[in-house]
């Protein structure tokens, strides 16, 4: 599963069939999807078809290995529907903001949930499946096989489930675009072309100056300008009793109730004072 499904749509997409198929079923279909059992793949008008090769079983009376037709359709977002779930995804610049970069915002199903609709297939009614093969299960290992091979698309395109949900990608992005929060946000992410403009040289060309007058040598080395006076070094911020902090306030040569910093902290002040004094 992981290897169909490494992002969370796509996890959320292998979820909803998990709910109403076999495991069993849905074991094999990821082998035919892995196996290279699935010959041809297509995507249009939200529909997948499929050409997959199927196996030699004497028993439905196959002896040759035969190739059946498969088809998946997700049940489409009426028009109006869809309407109402841009005007909900245009009002969000979070949501806007993703999707006119091409990335899938984790959010994406709030602005559906609303209106009680889905992107992502949430159980068995929002699938129409068929398949040539005389097995008389749905899903079959057929379709459970395209329905991996969807799975990974979904990994790599997530906005073929806005065409699978009946709108295109350019569709799309030119309704988000045309709402006041999209052109803000579209300008924004629109990089504009600086030409080029050729040069003679990469380098670098040195230029004459005139040459400076000066009124003496002292002049010369001093300069027009004064340099400002060195600023007054600050003293060094002292710590009284450093390095006898590092022992703690208890040590284990010490048997009194006062701290041991304390003292020694007064002691320090005291030596230091006297010191100032003599001076």
């Amino acid at each position: 599963m992981a290897q169909f499904s490494r992002t969370w749509w796509g996890q959320r997409f292998i979820e909803a069939l998990e709910k109403f198929t076999d495991p069993a079923r849905l074991g094999r279909g990821r082998s035919y999807a892995s196996g290279g059992r699935i010959l041809d793949y297509t995507l249009a008008k939200g529909t997948v078809t499929a050409k997959v090769r199927g196996s030699i079983n004497p028993y439905f009376g196959v002896y040759k290995e035969p190739i059946y037709k498969t088809s998946i359709t997700l049940k489409a977002i009426s028009a109006a529907d869809w309407k109402k779930a841009i005007r909900h995804i245009a009002s969000r610049a979070d949501l806007v903001t993703k999707l006119l970069m091409n990335e899938m915002p984790d959010t994406i199903e709030d602005a559906f949930s609303g209106l009680g609709l889905h992107l992502l297939p949430h159980s068995e009614s929002d699938f129409t499946t068929s398949c040539s093969c005389p097995d008389w299960a749905n899903p079959c290992k057929h379709i459970a096989g395209v329905y991996y091979l969807l799975a990974s698309a979904l990994d790599h395109d997530p906005f073929l489930m806005f065409e699978l949900r009946g709108l295109s990608r350019d569709d799309l992005h030119t309704e988000l675009v045309r709402s006041p929060l999209g052109q803000i946000l579209a300008s924004a992410l629109t990089t504009e072309d600086v030409p080029v403009e050729p040069v003679e040289s990469y380098h670098t060309r040195p230029t004459e100056e005139p040459d400076a007058v000066v009124a003496s040598h002292k002049a010369f080395w001093t300069g027009a300008k004064r340099l400002p006076a060195p600023p007054a070094t600050a003293s060094q911020a002292s710590v009284p009793a450093l390095l006898i902090k590092k022992q703690g306030d208890y040590p284990p040569f010490w048997h009194k109730d006062t701290s041991f910093i304390s003292v020694m902290e007064e002691l320090y002040d005291r030596v230091r004072t006297k010191n100032k004094q003599m001076k």
